[in-house]
């Protein structure tokens, strides 16, 4: 018997549910779009935060940190309450949490409010995005699903980059007097759109045989991630202190006790909140494997050029911003191609992609280390434009293989796990390739921190390129 089939007789096959029509993927991709913005989209606006509300550093890193360390530790949990209790419920229901929490940060009249409005924001982010996922899965099938997929692929890869040019935008208009609270405020007629459409749109699907949650499990997965990623999210800027370093070692301790409860629940016959048979998947379990190499330096790339940009060569957001147009571009054109080229080439694309991918960045490498401090959109173009093509080769693929043998009935569970593995690899590739780049800018300057925090990436993606090759040749 294979893998999937193994997996698949744990779980009774569900009614088939509704057909996603074309306006219910529009609204489930608007509702992606929206936690993977906001994510970056804060990024640019910081500066004016701290000075508006008078905010150490400390307090911006929370403002950060609070709504993405909310959003991967539930990313799990709101997966699985969407299994159980319908998709599209939890999908309404974390949109208009969504919008409120946005409308509590734009309207926040403190820092400390802000943190907490943005711990708030995590979770609802967390309550939604996992459905978007889970709907395509349980509601597409055949070339409709593969369309779907590289469609979100290339939503969230568009969004990310986005965040951080929309983000220097809205804060340099300043519409109506609002400054930095704009990017948060912006969110609330776009949720209110989604609401509506959602309503009318978005089939609702959920797992046939509900189970209650698994406290236990969720507990210790909420541990293991806190003590993995409240260290390097914060530790940076608290200075490493002591309960930096007791926090990372507390990490395998729990890791390894969630992994034991939950075998121990598969065992007996009960439903784990992430069950272990799901990583006998290879395809599920090679692809989340390479996407956290590809995070870290996707999410370390964003951060050290923002820095850079801004810090060393003194341009405004949007300036910064627009520098990765071009990156952005190209990854939404590439991507649309990425189901024809899978059809037609198989997972090989993946591989062409990282290839590509590392090209780029060694091209913008090369361009910071001739032209700085003049490095600007037209020395960053060419590097830029492939390092997006190379990158809309591999995230839309690799999501679509992480999902393509999971079964409908836990649709929710396996996009949970794809999007905490993402968001925590976005983490660590901040507090790493970040803390490099910070590091060496004392004692090196800023062009030889940047191009040596860019030859590390390249490492990293020489290590994409070799997983890549043992990814299945094809997609179901």
């Amino acid at each position: 018997m294979t893998e999937t089939g193994t997996l698949t007789t744990t779980v009774r096959a569900s009614a088939a549910p509704p057909a996603l029509s074309g306006l219910g993927l529009f609204t489930v991709l608007l509702g992606a779009a929206l936690p993977l913005i906001d994510f970056f989209i804060v990024n640019v606006a910081l500066p004016t935060i701290g000075h508006d509300l008078r905010a150490s550093e400390s307090v911006l890193e929370l403002v950060v940190a609070g709504y993405g360390l909310a959003y991967a530790v539930l990313l799990v949990l709101g997966g699985r309450l969407g299994d159980l209790f319908g998709r599209r419920r939890f999908f309404l229901a974390g949109m208009a949490a969504f919008g409120l929490t946005s409308l509590a940060c734009g309207l926040a009249p403190s820092a400390w409010t802000l943190v907490a409005a943005r711990v708030a924001q995590g979770a609802a982010a967390a309550a939604m995005l996992p459905q978007v996922l889970a709907t395509i899965q349980a509601a597409t099938a055949g070339p409709r699903r593969a369309k779907a997929m590289g469609l979100y692929g290339a939503t969230a890869g568009l969004s990310m980059v986005a965040g951080q040019i929309l983000g220097g935008v809205l804060v340099a208009a300043d519409i109506a007097g609002s400054g930095w609270r704009a990017v948060f405020l912006v969110n609330v007629p776009v949720v209110l759109l989604g609401l509506v459409l959602a309503a009318r749109a978005v089939p609702e699907t959920r797992s046939r045989n509900p189970e209650p949650v698994d406290a236990p499990g969720t507990v210790l997965l909420a541990v293991a991630l806190l003590a993995l990623l409240a260290p390097l999210t914060e530790g940076r800027a608290a200075g490493w202190p002591l309960w930096t370093w007791l926090s990372l070692a507390l990490f395998p301790v729990a890791a390894t006790a969630f992994y034991l409860v939950e075998r121990r629940a598969d065992r007996q016959g009960r439903t784990p909140l992430v069950p272990p048979s799901l990583f006998e998947l290879t395809s599920l379990r090679r692809a989340l494997i390479m996407i956290v190499p590809f995070g870290i330096g996707f999410s370390g790339f964003m951060f050290v050029i923002a820095v850079a940009l801004q810090q060393g060569e003194g341009l405004g957001p949007v300036p910064a911003g627009l520098a990765l147009a071009p990156l952005a571009a190209v990854f939404f054109v590439t991507s649309l191609c990425g189901p024809r080229l899978i059809v037609r080439y198989g997972t090989r694309v993946v591989t062409a992609g990282g290839i590509l991918q590392g090209i780029g960045i060694a091209l913008i490498a090369l361009a910071a280390w001739r032209s700085w401090p003049a490095l600007g959109v037209w020395h960053m173009l060419p590097g830029a434009a492939v390092a997006g093509a190379g990158q809309a080769l591999q995230l839309p693929v690799l999501i679509r293989i992480v999902l393509s043998d999971v079964p409908a009935a836990r649709a929710g569970v396996g996009s949970g796990v794809m999007a905490t593995t993402q968001q925590a690899s976005f983490a660590i590739g901040v507090a790493t390739l970040g803390t490099l780049f910070l590091s060496l800018t004392p004692a090196h300057g800023m062009r030889d921190a940047l191009v040596t925090t860019l030859l590390v990436q390249l490492a990293g993606i020489a290590l994409t390129i070799a997983l890549s090759l043992r990814l299945p040749r094809t997609i179901t």
